[in-house]
């Protein structure tokens, strides 16, 4: 899971939860300036902290089989500026690995050059950043298009983590691409 401060607390907790209860070893890896803490954003307010495994300086892409990315509106446009964390979500794409992004969290696949040509969906107030950046934007709890799963919302979130589950499973996917 790739996240900074200011992700959704729901949507960072919940699916590390269904990863960690299916057996999968999940680690949280944030910015090289980013304490051994992040704090999360929850109904309009701050939330609580999270422990972070390591920082992108720390890892590659070839030490994970999938990647998450939780949305809020801090996290993802802290994130997407980033020029190594943007990098490091294309490499999932090139590597054809599953990549699962929530509400605002599609803003990383967009920077990532990742959204062009694929059905997805998000949080509506980014639809437009979505279709400019070539992507086909549909209004559904949840989108699978070859290995990318993307939700709108944390309401979306049980649909979402079944779909995150189901791709985990079956691995690198052929049609992933960047």
């Amino acid at each position: 899971i790739l996240a900074t401060h200011g992700f959704e607390q729901s949507e960072l907790e919940s699916p590390r939860d269904a990863l960690a209860e299916a057996g999968a070893d999940v680690r949280i890896v944030s910015l090289p300036e980013t304490d051994e803490h992040i704090r999360g954003w929850a109904d309009g307010n701050w939330g609580d902290d999270v422990s972070v495994d390591g920082s992108l300086d720390d890892y590659e892409v070839e030490d994970f089989d999938a990647l998450v990315l939780p949305g809020g509106v801090m996290n993802p446009d802290r994130l997407r500026a980033d020029e190594d964390a943007v990098s490091f979500v294309r490499g999932f794409f090139e590597e054809g690995k599953p990549v699962a992004a929530i509400c605002h969290g599609p803003w990383l696949i967009v920077e990532a050059g990742a959204a062009d040509n694929r059905r997805l969906t998000s949080y509506p107030s980014i639809k437009t950043d979505l279709t400019n950046a070539g992507g086909n934007w549909v209004d559904e709890s949840v989108v699978l298009d070859q290995g990318l799963v993307t939700s709108r919302s944390p309401e979306d979130l049980d649909d979402f983590n079944y779909k995150l589950l189901e791709e985990v499973n079956e691995g690198v996917h052929a049609g992933q691409h960047a």
